[in-house]
C-alpha cells in the first residue's frame, strides 16, 4: 500500500498533495485546526478547533473530534472534493448537487496530512446475517415449532413486511420475527404489530401465533412476550457455507443525506 504523509506542511504544500491524492483516488486524512460550515437544507457552523477530516475516494467526507465514534459533520458518497488556498487558509470543500449541499472546511494550520492507497475496499464478506437465519429456518422449520410450514418471506402487511410467515400443523397463522442479535422490548412490540396486522386481515377473532427468533432476549422482553402470549425461540444465525459478498459498487445510494441500508451519523445541524 502506498502511503504519503507530511507533517506541518505549508498550505501550498498541502494543496499540492491534496490535488495529487484526488487524482490518484486515495483515501485522505487531514488533522489540524479548522472551522467547519455546512450549508444545504439547513445550516451549521463549528468554530475553530483541532479536528480530523477524512476524505474518501467515493466522495464521502467525515469530520471527527475527540469524542464519540460518529462524525460531527459529514457528506455522503457521491459528493465532490475540492481544495484551494484562499485568504491565508487551506480550504477543503465537499459539494453535493442533489440536493444542493456544501461542507466547507477551512484550516488555519495543518499538523498532518496523509494520503493512502487503500486496497480490498470493494468486497465485504457477510456471515451470520438475518438472511442466513431465514434460510436456516426455511430448511429446518421445526426449529420454530413442530409442524411449521413456511409460506412466505417479507410478506407485506399494513404494519410492514413480515420476515417469515407460515402456518402450524393445525393451520394457525404463524408470524416469525427474526433478529441476529440479543434484543429487547422494541422487538416484542414489532412482532405484536405484525401479529395484530395478520389478525385484522383474517378477521373473525382469528388466533394468530407470534414467534420471536433471536440468540437471546432481555429479561424485560421475556416478560413482555409472556404477557402478550408470544413465543421466543433461541437460535444463533449460522455462518454461510460461502459468505455473501457485498461489492461497494452495488451499495444502496444515499437519499436525502441518509443511507437506505443503515442509519448514518447525525449531523451537527441535525438535518432531516
Amino acid at each position: 500500500m502506498s502511503v504519503t504523509t507530511i507533517h506541518q506542511p505549508a498550505h501550498r504544500e498541502a494543496l499540492w498533495e491534496l490535488e495529487a491524492a484526488f487524482e490518484r483516488g486515495d483515501l485522505i486524512t487531514i488533522f489540524g485546526r479548522c472551522t467547519v460550515e455546512y450549508d444545504g437544507r439547513a445550516a451549521s457552523t463549528l468554530g475553530l478547533g483541532r479536528r480530523l477530516v477524512i476524505l474518501k475516494p467515493d466522495g464521502s467526507a467525515l469530520v471527527h473530534t475527540d469524542e464519540n465514534q460518529q462524525p460531527v459533520n459529514w457528506q455522503p458518497p457521491g459528493s465532490q472534493h475540492h481544495a484551494a488556498v484562499r485568504d491565508g487558509q487551506l480550504r477543503v470543500r465537499s459539494v453535493r448537487s442533489s440536493p444542493d449541499e456544501t461542507l466547507d472546511i477551512r484550516f488555519d494550520a495543518v499538523e498532518q496530512l496523509s494520503a493512502l492507497s487503500v486496497s480490498g475496499r470493494r468486497q465485504l464478506s457477510v456471515t451470520g446475517s438475518e438472511a442466513d437465519l431465514r434460510t436456516f429456518l426455511i430448511d429446518n422449520p421445526d426449529a420454530i415449532t413442530q409442524g411449521f410450514e413456511p409460506l412466505a418471506t417479507e410478506r407485506p402487511t399494513d404494519a410492514g413486511p413480515i420476515d417469515l410467515f407460515g402456518r402450524d400443523d393445525s393451520g394457525t397463522p404463524v408470524v416469525v420475527e427474526l433478529k441476529r442479535r440479543r434484543v429487547g422490548p422494541s422487538a416484542v412490540s414489532q412482532l405484536q404489530r405484525y401479529v395484530d396486522a395478520i389478525a385484522r386481515e383474517v378477521g373473525d377473532r382469528a388466533v394468530v401465533r407470534g414467534v420471536l427468533v433471536a440468540p437471546s432476549v432481555t429479561d424485560r422482553a421475556a416478560a413482555l412476550l409472556d404477557e402478550a402470549g408470544l413465543a421466543f425461540v433461541s437460535v444463533e444465525p449460522p455462518s454461510s457455507p460461502a459468505a455473501d459478498v457485498v461489492d461497494s459498487a452495488d451499495e444502496p445510494t444515499s437519499t436525502g443525506g441518509r443511507s437506505v441500508a443503515a442509519e448514518p451519523p447525525a449531523r451537527a445541524d441535525e438535518r432531516e
